[in-house]
């Protein structure tokens, strides 16, 4: 495993880079003091930490006034109505400072080295690295440990394999990247305005816009513990009436717009099949079309691909 910490150990105070943790709360109560924490026991220094609460309904509101008054130097932010994790986040990212970012759901935890490992990571990196990323233990509700995000294949890799460089194809063909352990360069994050706010949920978007001008670097340790629960986003994906597959579909309209290449489209295609077959099981007709639509604009739909589409339509139709 490589060691980057001479990076940030060889550092004073006044040299080395503000990090910006903004801290997401929605009701999150029976995580949030664990979470927030694991901020406090960082061994990286030079923080800057924003609470938000996305109008919470559980006791998160109280605990986080309690470790703001704490922590004077501390930001809150108390959100009277539920806007939604991207214009949460970004109410905070636009008035933040630091120059790199980190996107903290605060029912994960964060281990004690990860910013400053991945902070070491970013620097020693090329300039046009936008994002750092890195692997993540799996928790159940009650902590306990369900596995790893990138587990061992059996033969030397990983599952699912991570990727580095310039991941464009990849973001479009895969999910690989556990967003919980994302470190984002504000440059590149402010290059694309933000979190798309018409979006129910954040890091697709991210990925697609970030890898078309940002390379992507992986780091080989685990720095986060994602909490797995039936109240988290990733959970609600696909059911009926959730706007997450709508966003996704809106998503995959900007990757069809910055795919250059024949094997970006390819790549791509490979994206969307996998969506329309995820509307399918669901009964999303609606959105088994407009994929459908999506994709015989990025490749030549197969048989099967148009035996799923004419099928979901008649479906819709007797059901109705």
């Amino acid at each position: 495993m490589p060691d980057f910490s001479f990076l940030v150990l060889n550092s004073s105070p006044t040299t080395a880079p503000l990090v910006t943790i903004v801290a997401l709360c929605h009701n999150h109560a029976p995580f949030l003091r664990e979470a927030l924490d694991s901020i406090l026991a960082q061994t990286y220094s030079h923080l800057e930490v924003w609470l938000v609460d996305d109008a919470s309904t559980d006791d998160s509101p109280a605990i986080l006034r309690e470790y703001a008054a704490r922590y004077p130097t501390w930001h809150l932010l108390l959100l009277s109505e539920n806007v939604g994790n991207c214009r949460a986040f970004n109410l905070a990212f636009r008035q933040s400072q630091g120059e790199f970012l980190i996107d903290f759901a605060t029912d994960d935890v964060l281990l004690p080295e990860r910013v400053a490992q991945q902070v070491a990571a970013i620097q020693q990196a090329d300039s046009t690295v936008g994002m750092v990323y890195s692997n993540a233990e799996l928790i159940a509700e009650d902590g306990q440990l369900l596995g790893l995000h990138h587990r061992p294949d059996g033969h030397g890799g990983l599952l699912p394999p991570p990727a580095s460089g310039w991941v464009f194809a990849e973001v479009l063909r895969r999910y690989f990247i556990s967003t919980p352990t994302m470190m984002m360069r504000r440059a590149c994050l402010a290059q694309l305005g933000g979190y798309d706010e018409t979006l129910a949920y954040e890091d697709f978007d991210f990925w697609v816009r970030a890898s078309r001008e940002w390379q992507f670097v992986y780091l080989d340790i685990v720095t986060t513990r994602k909490r797995k629960h039936p109240r988290s986003m990733s959970a609600k994906a696909y059911r009926r009436h959730d706007p997450y597959l709508t966003s996704t579909i809106w998503v995959c309209e900007k990757a069809l717009a910055l795919a250059r290449t024949p094997a970006e489209h390819a790549a791509l295609a490979t994206r969307l099949r996998w969506e329309l077959r995820q509307a399918m099981r669901r009964h999303r007709h609606t959105e088994v079309w407009a994929l459908f639509g999506l994709l015989r604009q990025a490749a030549r739909p197969t048989l099967v691909d148009q035996a799923l589409a004419t099928w979901s339509r008649l479906f819709a139709r007797i059901s109705k």
